[in-house]
């Protein structure tokens, strides 16, 4: 092992950033066979996610809630009307701008995706407080790296 390479600052299991992403990886395998069960993933239940708080926003408004280019959100959009999820309205003063409804189906899939959150509790192993001090500090840490402007 050359000195270089056993600098503790470069070492794989040191990094922050590899314990963020690894984690994020392990925290969508969590999810997979919940929503499997709903039949949509991981990208698909976070936009339903933001539907369910406030249905007939815009695609606009939804891609900055998920911190997403809102054309890397039209395909997956696309794909949740098709499942009949909710439906695409182009509004008539500006039809550039599209606005989002959930279906009598979409807002059905709420109530069986109550369950998912006190899973993923469970699946943890630790308290709702300590998971909440966790994602204090993480949107604590998002913030800071936001690009300026």
């Amino acid at each position: 092992m050359t000195k270089d390479a056993s600098c503790s600052e470069l070492l794989l299991d040191n990094q922050l950033c590899f314990a963020l992403y690894s984690t994020s990886l392990m925290m969508t395998k969590t999810y997979k066979p919940l929503l499997k069960a709903l039949n949509l993933t991981y990208p698909q239940y976070l936009a339903m996610l933001v539907l369910w708080e406030e249905d007939g926003i815009t695609v606009s408004h939804t891609s900055k809630r998920l911190l997403t280019d809102p054309g890397s959100l039209t395909p997956l959009l696309k794909r949740l009307e098709a499942d009949g999820l909710l439906a695409r309205v182009r509004q008539k003063e500006d039809e550039r701008v599209v606005e989002l409804y959930l279906t009598e189906k979409g807002r059905a899939l709420q109530d069986q995706a109550e369950t998912i959150p006190g899973c993923i509790v469970n699946a943890s192993g630790q308290t709702v407080s300590d998971l909440m001090e966790l994602k204090s500090q993480l949107l604590k840490l998002r913030e800071n790296l936001k690009a300026p402007g």
